[in-house]
């Protein structure tokens, strides 16, 4: 008997198919693809003449799945997972394996760096790939896990609370702070959160301390205003006022004495969550960061 001939596609538009799909966007699909936007267009085109249907709708800024492609898509995606998990299987073993973290910038900087080096100790045959970013990533394709920060939502992924935020008045101890009135002709330290707290009622601001504190200052806006939260962390070390900060981010500096932290009031804040796409949760990859992170950070 002879053999069959497969009735597919060319693989170039399954894969320009299934990741517009994934992304909504044919833009952002050609940016994972370094590939233009046009070609993106055309190869979909061409698939939908070959098949003899519409697979989207295309809108202003995004696209949107016909009924068609709807059907057509977790077909293509599981194809294309099982061909990647076989790529993996059958490379070289000299070949380096990389286990991809993305978390905030301050976390990353303030929390994870710090601690890269026991992820390699543990694991020498892995490199370990720290991605700092405040934008969203996408967890199928372009990271193994996240360390989020926020409220806890997180729709389609897997989610392992962490640790809860807390912020409290912090300074160095060169400043003597040693009453909440004093704060009334200190310098205050502020990180800007913007868009970065969606839920204005929880951001961890100075009005806020001050009124849970029941300590008037004759303009809780003034001081140092800084839009990244680092640097309102390093002024903070400097000397340079005092900061509502992340205990989280200075417990470095507050157990060396470095910081004080002269009150115990402090505001809890958002949480901490390890997250990782389900399709993701047997990579070996995200099966090591998994047991590292709970083991750095999990209370």
């Amino acid at each position: 008997m002879g053999a069959t001939l497969r009735n597919l596609p060319p693989l170039g538009a399954l894969r320009a198919f299934e990741a517009a799909a994934r992304r909504a966007s044919f833009k952002l699909a050609a940016d994972e693809l370094h590939v233009t936007p046009t070609a993106i267009s055309h190869q979909i085109r061409a698939l939908e003449e070959s098949l003899g249907v519409r697979l989207f709708e295309r809108q202003t800024r995004r696209v949107r799945l016909t009924a068609a492609g709807q059907l057509l898509f977790p077909a293509v995606r599981d194809g294309l997972d099982g061909i990647e998990r076989a790529v993996q299987v059958v490379r070289p073993s000299g070949r380096p394996h990389v286990a991809s973290l993305t978390s905030t910038v301050a976390f990353m900087a303030r929390r994870l760096a710090p601690l890269a080096g026991q992820f390699r100790a543990a694991h020498p045959d892995w490199t370990l790939r720290l991605d700092a970013s405040d934008q969203i990533v996408d967890l199928d394709r372009d990271a193994d896990a996240a360390i989020r920060y926020g409220g806890g939502s997180y729709p389609g992924l897997v989610v392992e609370p962490l640790f809860r935020d807390r912020f409290a008045p912090v300074c160095s101890p060169t400043l003597k702070l040693a009453t909440m009135q004093d704060l009334k002709h200190a310098t205050l330290v502020h990180f800007e959160w913007g868009a970065a707290a969606r839920d204005e009622a929880r951001a961890p601001v100075w009005r806020h301390w001050l009124a849970r504190a029941g300590v008037e200052v004759a303009d809780a806006q003034a001081g140092l205003r800084f839009t990244d939260e680092i640097h309102a962390v390093q002024a903070t070390i400097a000397g340079q006022g005092v900061g509502l900060l992340s205990l989280t981010l200075v417990a470095e500096e507050l157990a060396s004495g470095a910081l004080v932290q002269p009150f115990d009031l402090a505001l809890e804040s958002f949480r901490y969550d390890l997250v990782y796409s389900e399709r993701a949760a047997d990579r070996p990859a995200t099966r090591l960061l998994r047991d590292w992170v709970r083991g750095a950070f999990a209370e």
